[in-house]
C-alpha cells in the first residue's frame, strides 16, 4: 500500500488562442486607421522662447480683426474675399520666391478668415506661414 501523495501534473497554458487575438486585434487596427492626412496646409507654430528669430526679409503680415476684414502690410483690403487677398499677397511679396508669412488673427475672429488666408498662401505656392500668438499672463484682470 503506497500512501505518499501523488504529485499532481504542472498545468499547461495554452497560449495560441491569446496569440490569434492579439493578431486579430492587430490586424483591426491596421485595417481600420486611416494614414491619410486630411489637411496640406503646413503651419510653423511659433515657439514659446521668448527669442527672435533672425530674418532676412521682412516678413509679410496679414491681420485679421474680429469683424473679419483683412489687413496685408498694413493695406485694408475693401472686399475681404479670397480672391483680392491672393491677389495683394502677390502684390507684398514681389520677387519673393518663399516669404515668410505672419497670420494674427483677433481671438473673436471667424476660424473661416484665418483658414481662408492659410489657404491663399498655400494655393500661391508660400509654405512659411506662422500663426502670431501672445504668452498667456498670469494676472488677474
Amino acid at each position: 500500500m503506497n500512501l505518499s501523495p501523488q504529485k499532481a501534473d504542472e498545468p499547461d497554458v495554452n497560449l495560441t488562442p491569446m496569440i490569434d487575438v492579439v493578431f486579430l486585434l492587430l490586424l483591426f487596427f491596421m485595417v481600420s486607421t486611416s494614414f491619410i492626412r486630411e489637411s496640406s496646409l503646413k503651419v510653423d507654430l511659433p515657439e514659446a522662447t521668448g527669442q527672435t528669430t533672425a530674418e532676412k526679409d521682412k516678413p509679410i503680415d496679414i491681420i485679421i480683426n474680429a469683424d473679419g476684414q483683412f489687413t496685408v502690410n498694413k493695406i485694408t483690403l475693401t472686399s475681404p474675399n479670397k480672391e483680392d487677398l491672393s491677389a495683394q499677397l502677390k502684390l507684398a511679396v514681389g520677387e519673393n520666391s518663399d516669404p515668410h508669412i505672419i497670420i494674427t488673427a483677433d481671438a473673436k475672429a471667424d476660424y473661416q478668415n484665418i483658414v481662408t488666408a492659410m489657404d491663399s498662401a498655400q494655393q500661391l505656392g508660400y509654405s512659411r506661414l506662422t500663426l502670431a500668438t501672445r504668452q498667456k499672463t498670469n494676472e488677474k484682470r
